[in-house]
């Protein structure tokens, strides 16, 4: 099979997976005990796709837990870095994997994964290497430092079939503007689940506020 046509098939896993909230949150699992009340918490707020980060050393623990026990979740993983640290997101059973940045290496194995993944790029020439592969949906990362809506407008004319998930300084203020834009698929961000509530294992609070977020974004 050639490379453009695995690379079409994650275009359309990734579509798939993008159309089932406008929210994917970004998680930080610090205590592997919090991963399961936490994603039943999001899920119950209407929330199913789920990006959980490898920046603890709990992020893979936490990948395999939720997806035995959930599968009516999309888990993702999140902050993957290295053709090494994708291996081992499929290993924990991730449908899915995301990474802040890109490298040649990186985005070849994400070709022949089992997995598709979300490279994410800040620049145009970051995103002109990925097209050159087949990559036709990206992470845009951090949207907010490096033009944010703007350069959303922008990308849109010259790669017109490009879809975006943008994350990076995105909250319940200005989701629904970048939601707004036709080459944004959903949007990331950890506002859904703040530090307090998680620490206090507040997981009412968590969904009602899923709830209410997704309600606001999905108005007309």
């Amino acid at each position: 099979m050639s490379n453009l046509t695995l690379a079409t098939q994650a275009t359309q896993q990734i579509d798939l997976i993008c159309r089932q909230s406008p929210i994917m949150p970004v998680i930080t699992i610090n205590d592997i005990s919090e991963a399961l009340p936490l994603a039943n918490a999001l899920l119950d707020g209407g929330i199913s796709t789920l990006e959980v980060t490898l920046r603890t050393q709990t992020g893979l623990d936490a990948i395999s837990i939720i997806r035995k026990a959930l599968p009516e979740a999309f888990v993702g993983a999140g902050t993957v870095t290295s053709v090494a640290m994708l291996n081992a997101v499929v290993d924990a059973g991730a449908q899915f994997a995301i990474s802040p940045g890109l490298t040649h290496e990186l985005l070849l194995a994400g070709i022949d994964s089992t997995i598709p993944l979300l490279p994410g790029i800040a620049t145009p020439s970051e995103l002109m290497q990925g097209l050159q592969l087949g990559y036709q949906r990206f992470k845009f990362f951090p949207a907010a430092a490096v033009g944010g809506v703007p350069a959303l407008k922008a990308l849109a004319g010259p790669f017109s079939n490009v879809c975006f998930c943008p994350t990076g300084g995105i909250n319940a203020n200005n989701a629904r503007e970048y939601l707004a834009l036709p080459n944004v698929m959903c949007v990331g961000g950890s506002w859904v689940v703040p530090s307090d509530a998680v620490r206090n294992k507040d997981w009412q609070r968590i969904t009602e506020l899923s709830k209410l977020s997704i309600q606001a974004l999905l108005q007309s």
